[in-house]
């Protein structure tokens, strides 16, 4: 059913026209297909101001201009991790304003920014990038009976204090790991363990938990290479490959594998 502000002002001169021909407000109605209640306040209106057409009133006057809204937008895009108060408290000393964080909050919305959790992950250097992009090159053309002789190896760091990530940032739609809107974290805290584990085409490793320190190179040895890694070297042979990260103790401690 129909409301009144999405009749048209060719409708309204028709209504007009049927009650003045002596038509029931409620065959009126009935007709248009609209509530009666409408049709009953567009007679009256017409009986007072002698108009069918619907005046448009001005709305309400916007508290901001353009060139505030620009202020509020790029306050929150130069600063991410500023919130809505903080902007409203910055508007005010440069412009003397009082804005309620509705309206600031508004005014982020219109210009496209949304209060969002950032993304946590270890930030790459172009060196990192540039040698990413040169090992898929180089692999791009590998079968899977090569892709079989491999194995996967990394280690995690769980923790019991957890990172609550209350804290969000305004950034565009689509924009979740451009450089601005993520926060990198490099560090683990404390109360935790490391988990290691290797994965390869068809299967997985156990888990080996480092427990009671850190790993060293002889306790990679003894308790990753040799009950996990020698074991998928003896089934695949000399066409291993054993992917492993850049840490000083791997380096020096795979010789024992061979």
């Amino acid at each position: 059913m129909s409301s009144r502000h999405h009749i048209h002002d060719f409708m309204r001169g028709r209504i007009i026209g049927k009650i003045e021909e002596g038509r029931k407000l409620t065959d009126v109605a009935r007709e248009f297909d609209i509530a009666h209640s409408v049709v009953s306040r567009l007679w009256k209106s017409f009986k007072t101001t002698g108009m069918c057409s619907r005046r448009h009133g001005g709305g309400r006057v916007r508290s901001t201009t353009p060139a505030e809204d620009r202020y509020i937008v790029l306050s929150a895009k130069r600063k991410r991790r500023t919130t809505a108060q903080q902007v409203a408290n910055q508007f005010l000393a440069a412009s003397g304003k009082q804005n309620s964080l509705k309206i600031v909050a508004r005014r982020l919305r219109g210009g496209g920014l949304y209060a969002r959790r950032p993304v946590v992950c270890v930030p790459l250097t172009r060196q990192h990038r540039t040698a990413r992009l040169k090992w898929c090159l180089e692999h791009h053309n590998w079968t899977e009976q090569d892709w079989a002789c491999v194995l996967f190896s990394d280690e995690s760091r769980f923790s019991r204090s957890s990172d609550c990530r209350r804290q969000l940032i305004w950034r565009e739609s689509g924009t979740a790991y451009r450089p601005e809107n993520i926060q990198d974290k490099d560090r683990y805290p404390t109360c935790s363990i490391m988990v290691w584990a290797g994965i390869m085409i068809n299967g997985h490793t156990g888990l080996h938990v480092v427990a009671n320190g850190t790993m060293t190179g002889q306790r990679y040895i003894d308790e990753v290479l040799l009950p996990h890694v020698r074991l998928f070297r003896g089934v695949v042979g000399d066409k291993l490959v054993f992917m492993v990260d850049n840490a000083n103790v791997i380096e020096h401690s795979l010789f024992m594998i061979v």
